[in-house]
């Protein structure tokens, strides 16, 4: 595979993983949320569900973004909502603050645990990477976020590898604690729209889209790539199940069972670097919005925008307290993101898509 089809069909998805991947599914609190506390089948139904509502809107976004040359979400969603995308803005604006507030802190935790040093320097060394990615622009946007997914995949193939060997037998046999759940989807649908709302950030990968086959395929792809780390993640966790439910990180859990310190502490740099790829994924779209209305932008400002949004998310974070902000605030952008932008490009975005508009 040549760069141009690297860019066209595997890019985009890297970067849909980069900017999902966060704290909460790196570290597979989230997989424990949405999923497995559903049970080891119910779990991977929604996994798959989410799978396809992702593959299924990424698609109908970047045929829509490719033929209206919408590469950032003010036009993208302008084009779709008229003058209700605003509320896609707050909307956006809320989940960058919930992310990156449960980024800096985790990021934090995870320098200070490698390194022995307090939690702030870990934060700072975060936002100065982010800043000084963003500064580049796109290209260089690209390149690190595409090579870090493949140390990310390379890291979780690793590391269930080692588990199958050592606890095959258990996550064959935990399959059968299955039980009754309340719900068979709702998870998936949850976790679909929580992540997939998020997606006209990373729209300036499809100025390498030239065709409607591309797009399409190029979308579906991109579903699939975002959630094979999270089915790795979660076949691994399935070996401490249901011990692993009550993890506040289940993934330590699991590297301490394997007894490999030396992989350990490279996953956690691998971790941390997660963390980096979403924060600059998001604050990236949010700069290519301003530029779409200011192309007379400074650089510079790329950086200092990045570095005021993550100061400020952090400040909310501390201000309003962390639990809360999660507890009240991911519920809220859950469904706000169906509201706001998966029904419409389900129905508005695919008739335009179908009728060539």
């Amino acid at each position: 595979m040549n760069r141009s089809q690297f860019n066209k069909y595997l890019l985009p998805g890297f970067i849909f993983q980069s900017l999902i991947i966060g704290g909460g599914y790196g570290t597979g609190r989230e997989l424990v949320e949405f999923f497995l506390s559903a049970g080891p089948i119910y779990g991977l139904v929604n996994m798959a569900i989410a799978t396809i509502i992702w593959s299924v809107v990424l698609a109908v976004c970047f045929e829509f973004s490719r033929m209206g040359d919408h590469y950032e979400y003010r036009s993208f969603l302008k084009s779709i909502l008229g003058k209700g995308w605003i509320a896609y803005e707050y909307l956006y604006l809320i989940g960058l603050v919930l992310v990156v507030s449960v980024m800096g802190s985790a990021s934090g935790e995870i320098f200070s645990e490698i390194f022995n040093v307090e939690e702030i320097v870990g934060v700072m060394i975060m936002m100065a990477l982010v800043g000084l990615i963003v500064f580049y622009g796109t290209q260089l946007v690209e390149n690190i976020l595409s090579i870090w997914s493949i140390i990310l995949y390379a890291a979780f193939i690793t590391m269930f590898i080692v588990v199958f060997k050592m606890f095959s037998s258990d996550i064959t046999a935990n399959f059968s604690l299955q039980s009754e759940g309340p719900s068979l989807v709702m998870g998936g649908i949850k976790y679909a729209a929580y992540n997939i709302g998020l997606a006209p950030a990373i729209l300036f990968c499809v100025r390498h889209l030239d065709t409607r086959k591309e797009a399409i395929v190029s979308g579906v792809l991109a579903g699939i790539i975002g959630m094979i780390p999270a089915l790795i993640l979660f076949l691994a966790m399935l070996s401490q199940y249901p011990n692993i439910l009550s993890e506040a990180v289940p993934v330590n859990l699991i590297l301490d069972k394997i007894e490999w310190g030396s992989f350990k502490l490279i996953f956690q740099v691998v971790l941390f670097g997660t963390f980096i790829e979403t924060g600059v994924s998001m604050i990236h779209g949010f700069n290519e919005r301003i530029i779409s209305v200011n192309r007379n932008l400074d650089d510079k400002w790329r950086a200092l925008i990045g570095i005021g949004l993550l100061i400020t998310s952090i400040f909310i974070a501390n201000a309003v307290g962390l639990i809360s902000l999660i507890a009240k605030g991911y519920g809220f952008i859950t469904w706000g993101y169906w509201i706001i932008f998966v029904i419409p490009v389900l129905t508005i975005g695919l008739k335009k898509v179908i009728n060539n508009e």
